[in-house]
């Protein structure tokens, strides 16, 4: 009878080692943060240098925009150029690993290298970028209100309302006890005098929030402002509508000044997130390139 020889099968056995090479990792991502830190300094710095606190000089506010959008993307790629291939030119030689599985691996490294930068440098600038970011959404909300709270402020010729002038239910007090005659209140002294101005503030003040001056309230303004300049009734109506239209004005700024902030926001997240998405594929074309040069230079030598 033939004799069968009996075959030892030899079960595979998993890799002692991890295929996570987290040493040149580390040291992309290190790279790749210091190098991040450095461009923002640099464009922090050119950018300074093309604003002025005058505004009919320097760049404008969309150009300034689209050039901090740019430089995100540059330094992005830069960066992480500079990570990723360091951390496939650091990495040990692969030893009986497949062409593909090389190249997939030094992909992941790449990657990690990235993510690994992304963190550190959150963490070093997070408080700065949320101080920005929520600067931007907080003036989208409040500068309408406040503006114009503002321009009704300035428009009435005060610095300012303080104290019971603030006091917004100040104004339905003074429509309760409005005098039929105007001049009671604008009587000559320092007494009638702040009488006049701060009812008149109340009500520019009340008509600023709600948007429109009711016509009583303009009836009224017009004979307090006549009573207390000594105006025709004309000129002093004439007077109350040009103040009017100017705090019209100066609120249809303040809402377009709103939207400009809030699309500006916007725009700069969406570029935001669209730069950390090149900066993670960059980082993992240039850890696979730095492993494969690596990796020729390698059986270049051993060749010699």
């Amino acid at each position: 009878m033939p004799t069968v020889s009996s075959v030892e099968v030899v079960a595979p056995t998993e890799a002692s080692s991890s295929a996570v090479a987290w040493g040149p990792i580390i040291a992309g991502a290190l790279a790749a943060s210091a190098a991040t830190l450095i461009l923002m300094l640099l464009g922090s710095g050119l950018g300074l240098t093309v604003i002025s606190p005058w505004s009919a000089e320097g760049i404008s506010a969309t150009t300034f925009a689209v050039s901090a959008a740019i430089w995100l993307v540059v330094v992005q790629w830069l960066a992480s150029a500079l990570g990723g291939y360091l951390t496939g030119r650091l990495r040990t030689k692969w030893v009986g690993i497949h062409d593909d599985e090389v190249y997939f691996r030094d992909t992941a490294h790449g990657f990690l290298a990235w993510a690994l930068a992304t963190l550190l440098v959150a963490a070093v600038l997070g408080s700065a970028l949320s101080s920005v970011v929520g600067s931007g959404v907080q003036a989208a909300s409040t500068v309408v209100s406040g503006a114009a709270l503002g321009a009704g402020a300035a428009a009435s010729g005060q610095d300012g309302a303080t104290g019971e002038d603030n006091n917004l239910t100040g104004y339905f007090v003074d429509s309760l006890f409005r005098r039929a005659d105007p001049g009671a209140v604008s009587a000559p002294g320092a007494e009638g005098d702040a009488a006049a101005v701060g009812e008149a503030s109340r009500i520019l003040l009340s008509s600023a929030v709600a948007g429109e001056v009711s016509a009583e309230d303009r009836t009224y303004l017009a004979q307090l402002v006549s009573a207390r300049t000594g105006l025709a009734p004309a000129d002093a109506e004439a007077r109350v509508n040009g103040v009017l239209q100017r705090i019209d004005e100066a609120r249809a700024q303040a809402k377009e000044a709103a939207d400009t902030a809030r699309q500006a926001t916007l725009t700069l997240s969406l570029v935001a997130a669209l730069s950390l998405l090149i900066g993670a594929f960059i980082a993992s074309v240039a850890a696979l390139l730095g492993g494969r040069e690596r990796d020729e230079r390698e059986t270049v030598l051993s060749l010699r």
